[in-house]
């Protein structure tokens, strides 16, 4: 097991009634909701895929917690995806690596537990900042079974409490593109203290300006205390007990979900905060379990009511180029069904087909039966096929990713890259135009080349 150079990055439901806050989106009871969701037509689709393996999510998790680092153990093509995914120059120090199995290693050659060892303490003499350091799996580790759940473990007893070392699997053969930030942040969710004390959790990786931006609206509202998971810090991890309320920011977390719930925390059922619709309900949420809509009525309309209409003006330009034109998702990130909702309520596009890796019936209640009737849902993936039936149906835009865009370009269809919308900061009141402008923008490049 070997490093790359210096280059590659050494270590390298109640319905309320509209008001100031604009039009509310009618949410169902639960029960019509599950009803409305298993009435859908979905395409079960099992076959080749096109997506990204798991290990992406480093590439937005490393910038998130600022003193953790992220040693893959894995092969040279691992060590490029994730440089070429992250656009690292030659002399930066990020906080990702690659250890390499090489030929030894998959030989059996080396003892690939004593290679790891001595990889990490590398690591750490010459990266002292470091205060937890994830071991990340990847298919070669995974196909010479190195138990890195072990290595972690007998890691942390020698470095301890200085560094605290967990693992997770980013493996393409067991996860998909986003997958691996809800394996991680399950893999920290055993390290989180236990209170017994009232808190509301937000769940997802979202950029530091949007959780800022979040923080000040759950003052404002007099909701709190209010944790972020992932933290900005390993050392700040947020409390967890049996009083704790989730906010679910992104919904690709189900394992991270299912854990947290083991923990005693209660998930609150809301659309997730894409848009000035999902946010306001997505605030909502939290607003109406602290009991606020009881004890001040009038503060919801007064702090949010501004900010959604701020965000519906921003959104009326972006609605003008967007409306009547129709949309087709390949499944890839699992935003799938919430951007969709967002792309049909708000700026009046036509769902031709949404496409999901996976379609988490619980996550994603609210969203499945937001969608207008009729809606085309597939979960899984059968590529060849959806190719065809996209083909068939010849969309104004195609959101998929990296691998069937250009292919699609060069066919006259306009694409956009699934893998920005999980990049690009898009939650929240004052990204809503922005969120947007990552679909009117492809259409803007189109006419302008056929010009």
């Amino acid at each position: 097991m070997s490093t790359p150079g210096r280059p590659k990055s050494e270590f390298r439901s109640a319905q309320h009634e509209a008001g100031p806050v604009g039009p509310v989106i009618p949410l169902v009871p639960e029960s019509q909701a599950a009803v409305a969701t298993a009435e859908r037509p979905v395409i079960k689709q099992r076959g080749q895929r096109e997506v990204f393996c798991g290990l992406t999510g480093i590439v937005w998790l490393h910038r998130k917690i600022q003193d953790a680092f992220f040693l893959v153990v894995g092969s040279r093509t691992c060590a490029h995806l994730i440089q070429s995914a992250a656009g690292v120059m030659i002399f930066a120090e990020p906080r990702f690596a690659t250890a390499i199995i090489d030929e030894r290693d998959l030989a059996g050659l080396a003892d690939a537990n004593e290679e790891l060892d001595r990889v990490v303490t590398r690591l750490l003499e010459r990266r002292p900042d470091i205060r937890m350091l994830f071991l990340v799996g990847s298919c070669p580790s995974e196909v010479i079974k190195l138990d890195l759940s072990r290595a972690a473990a007998r890691l942390s007893t020698r470095f301890s409490p200085a560094v605290r070392i967990l693992n997770y699997s980013g493996s393409g053969i067991e996860t998909t593109f986003t997958q691996g930030e809800d394996a991680c942040l399950a893999s920290l969710v055993p390290q989180l203290p236990a209170t017994p004390e009232q808190n509301l959790l937000v769940v997802g990786a979202m950029a530091d300006v949007v959780e800022d931006q979040f923080r000040r609206l759950f003052d404002e509202l007099g909701i709190g205390p209010v944790h972020f998971l992932p933290p900005r810090q390993s050392t700040d991890l947020p409390p967890v007990g049996p009083h704790t309320q989730l906010l679910m920011a992104q919904p690709f977390l189900g394992d991270t979900l299912r854990a947290l719930e083991a923990r005693g925390a209660t998930r609150l059922v809301a659309p997730f905060p894409f848009g000035a619709e999902g946010t306001t309900e997505w605030l909502r949420a939290a607003w109406l379990a602290w009991g606020r809509d009881r004890s001040e009525p009038t503060r919801f309309a007064n702090v949010v009511g501004p900010k959604r209409e701020r965000a519906a003006r921003s959104l009326a330009r972006h609605r003008l180029e967007l409306q009547g034109k129709r949309v087709f998702f390949f499944p890839d990130s699992q935003l799938e069904v919430p951007l969709a909702r967002f792309l049909a309520r708000e700026l009046g596009m036509q769902l031709v087909e949404v496409g999901s890796p996976y379609l988490h019936r619980v996550m994603l209640d609210r969203e499945l039966a937001l969608l207008p009737e009729g809606t085309q849902l597939s979960e899984g993936q059968d590529v060849e096929r959806q190719l065809d039936r996209c083909r068939a149906a010849r969309p104004d835009i195609v959101v998929c990713g990296l691998g069937l865009a250009n292919p699609l370009e060069a066919e006259g269809l306009t694409t956009k890259w699934s893998i920005e919308l999980v990049f690009s900061p898009v939650h929240g009141f004052e990204q809503a135009a922005d969120l947007a402008a990552l679909f009117t923008r492809p259409l803007d490049r189109r006419a302008r080349l056929v010009a």
